[in-house]
């Protein structure tokens, strides 16, 4: 059976949770209650997340009636045209690859059809002899 690690002391398990409460950064505690905040700092669902390696922007403060900034209309089409090429160039590998493996079994059967068919005529000759007994 399976060796069963002793449970962790709970004494040891809060030191491990305090070193890793320490090698977090203080930012990254919840504000306080009394503490203000600015609305726009909350993230949107319709905003644009930045790549990881990148910096976040502070959200610009829009007036009402304009764009909310949502990628444009011209951005959206490049993303899509890109999506369908990547399927459009995955959907021809594949198609490749699939009649790469048909042309490898057709060798493989290729290959062994002749010993297939000695084996058949052995065994067929073998039953005929059973079946019907030579003519004398």
């Amino acid at each position: 059976m399976d060796n069963l690690k002793p449970p962790h002391k709970p004494g040891a398990l809060l030191n491990d949770l305090e070193s890793i409460r320490e090698l977090l950064d203080d930012d990254l505690d919840p504000p306080l209650l009394t503490e203000k905040f600015d609305p726009d700092d909350i993230p949107l669902l319709s905003d644009i997340v930045p790549a990881a390696h990148t910096v976040a922007s502070p959200r610009p403060h829009v007036a009402a009636g304009t764009a909310t900034g949502m990628a444009s209309e011209h951005e959206l089409r490049q993303t899509v045209q890109r999506a369908i090429g990547r399927d459009n160039e995955i959907n021809r590998l594949d198609s490749e690859l699939r009649a790469a493996a048909q042309l490898l079994l057709q060798d493989v059967i290729d290959d062994f059809v002749p010993q297939i068919e000695a084996e058949l005529q052995r065994r067929l000759q073998a039953r005929l002899h059973r079946l019907l007994p030579p003519r004398r």
